[in-house]
């Protein structure tokens, strides 16, 4: 039977690629920061695809990248991976006063504004829009800049929605017919109340509990799916779709909806 592995392996494993791979020699922080984006993605694949052997694989690699960073510094002797553990539980808790000290328990944001210095202080620049928008809504609400309940969002995004229509009817910009971007004033002006729209959906999805990036992927999926069931059923009957035309076209994507629905 196999021993149980440890970190403490990994970690000897990690020193030893160090010392005998050239290839793992030769790295650096900064030449593993695509790796580490790249690991991260992969993981967040196996999540959606709720492939558990997937998901363990990957959360080996992310780790890999954990360990390659701490030996790094631990090399550089700036800290070490006990370093790191060791800053995980206190941050952990910090954040758990209720349950590791004699506080009483009281949200994460509100906890963090005491020691923010602004809104935005510790949100990475790289961070996707709709992720940055949640966080940024999440730590305004942390402070008591929030609505109650969903009917405030819903409501705002009836506003916004109004307000584009008409921003769209009135200074329509020239893209709207020739599909060409037109960076022009009329262009910006839509473009500011779409970007006011895209932000009030997402605290309408925050207030409901659902995080926006993730109903997006799930909504990108079905729309991928029920369109590449279009494109088979076109091919069956021998349609053209760049032919078809929108009603036919509209009347294949009811039928995809509905054989997913019934199935």
């Amino acid at each position: 039977m196999q021993k149980p592995q440890s970190l403490d392996d990994t970690l000897s494993l990690m020193r030893d690629l160090r010392a005998r791979c050239d290839w793992d020699a030769a790295q650096t922080h900064e030449s593993l920061r695509p790796y580490l984006i790249e690991e991260a993605h992969e993981l967040d694949d196996a999540i959606r695809l709720a492939d558990d052997g997937l998901m363990r694989e990957e959360l080996g690699d992310v780790l890999l990248q954990v360990l390659f960073h701490s030996v790094l510094a631990e090399e550089r002797k700036v800290f070490s991976f006990g370093d790191v553990a060791a800053g995980l539980i206190t941050k952990m808790k910090g954040r758990h006063p209720h349950l590791y000290g004699d506080s009483v328990k009281e949200p994460w944001e509100r906890m963090k504004s005491k020691k923010r210095a602004s809104l935005a202080d510790g949100l990475p620049a790289a961070l996707p829009s709709l992720h940055r928008a949640h966080r940024l809504q999440d730590r305004a609400a942390g402070v008591g800049f929030d609505w109650p309940d969903v009917s405030g969002p819903a409501a705002k995004v009836e506003e916004e929605l109004a307000e584009v229509r008409a921003e769209l009817g009135n200074n329509a910009p020239a893209s709207a017919a020739s599909g060409v971007p037109v960076h022009d004033d009329r262009h910006r002006a839509v473009e500011a109340e779409l970007g006011d729209l895209l932000f009030a959906v997402v605290n309408l999805c925050r207030k409901a509990g659902v995080h926006s990036s993730l109903a997006l992927d799930k909504a990108n999926a079905k729309f991928e799916r029920r369109f590449q069931r279009m494109e088979e059923i076109a091919k069956e009957r021998g349609l053209e779709m760049n032919a078809a035309g929108l009603s036919a076209l509209d009347g294949l994507w009811d039928e995809a909806k509905r054989e997913e629905r019934s199935a």
